[in-house]
């Protein structure tokens, strides 16, 4: 006759514990999600359908980043080209990113990833499209 085997407490409370914990990873959601920006800039994801306010989702620093201001400026002592420059030659070269680089708008679709109850946005996503085109216009 087989017999069921007989579990301790200590051996009950580690198997629900551990069903636990594996009902809590199934229960997340996936770590990459897309979403949109709406126009009060609060974030809609695929998987989270209500809007999520801008203060309380985060963004990667590179979507916040001003185009219009310079990210660094060079300074050159010595002609090339700008002879009219005083004294002589001495000038700054402003260094700016590409408009693609450009800071998040409103109707722009993103990469969201979901840490814990967070959502990141990490980065603009075109559409599929623009492959073999070469760049998108960018605006």
């Amino acid at each position: 006759m087989d017999e069921q085997p007989k579990f301790t407490s200590g051996a009950n409370k580690l198997t629900n514990t551990l069903a636990g914990m594996m009902r809590s990873i199934s229960d997340k959601p996936p770590a990459l999600d897309f979403g949109i920006i709406n126009s009060d800039y609060s974030l809609t994801t695929n998987l989270f359908r209500k809007p999520i306010p801008k203060n309380e989702y985060s963004v990667c620093r590179q979507l916040l980043y001003d185009p219009s201001v310079p990210l660094t400026k060079t300074y050159t002592d010595g002609e090339h080209g700008h002879p009219d420059a005083s004294p002589p030659g001495t000038h700054y070269h402003e260094v700016k990113l590409p408009k693609k680089m450009r800071w998040l708008k409103a109707g722009d679709k993103v990469l969201v990833a979901w840490i814990q109850n967070e959502a990141v946005v990490i980065d603009i996503v075109y559409s599929g499209s623009h492959v073999g085109k070469g760049e998108p216009k960018w605006s």
